[in-house]
């Protein structure tokens, strides 16, 4: 997990110092401090997807590239077996799985994820991203916090939402909760 994130940090640097664009600079369009920024620019810390999505957006390159370091090649579609998309580890407790990984110019961007259990000692991590999002519960039970709101999806419920608002999972009664994620943007 801390090597990706690394790896991923050394890919946002590397589109910084390609534009001739000072980390200042940068720090003040993303509208993040400039110790955060070079936080996320030296993979000390977790970087929020939201944060990802504007650099691609920024260097107008797919999210896909700055994950992995390959860009998406398919055009008219893009098949993933059970089990085989791009594995996103970020965080100890969110695993995701990209399930559109290798598709060329996608509106949006569907994740498998896994939430496990928070442990005692564990911070609830809220983020916010440019677009929407779309939930669905396929196992599990899940709290989802929005924007001062607490909802609790069960298997087969779905949740569609302003992704720019401050939202948080946490998986319920000790066991992992999966969803399809589908960020719209």
């Amino acid at each position: 997990m801390v090597d990706q994130i690394k790896l991923i940090a050394d890919r946002i640097k590397e589109l910084r110092e390609i534009s001739g664009i000072s980390t200042e600079s940068m720090a003040k369009e993303l509208n993040v401090p400039v110790e955060l920024y070079l936080d996320y620019e030296s993979g000390k810390i977790d970087i929020p997807v939201g944060f990802l999505y504007e650099i691609a957006k920024k260097f107008n390159v797919e999210l896909t590239a700055i994950l992995t370091g390959d860009e998406p090649k398919l055009h008219n579609f893009a098949l993933v077996r059970k089990g085989k998309g791009v594995r996103v580890e970020r965080t100890k407790q969110y695993h995701y799985l990209s399930l559109a990984y290798n598709f060329v110019n996608k509106k949006a961007e569907p994740f498998l994820v896994t939430v496990d259990p928070k442990t005692d000692d564990e911070k609830v991590v809220f983020n916010s991203h440019p677009g929407q999002e779309f939930n669905y519960m396929i196992e599990g039970k899940l709290k989802i916090m929005i924007d001062n709101h607490e909802l609790v999806l069960n298997e087969g419920d779905s949740l569609y939402f302003d992704s720019t608002l401050k939202h948080a999972m946490v998986a319920l009664d000790d066991k992992p909760a999966k969803i399809l994620a589908i960020v719209i943007y």
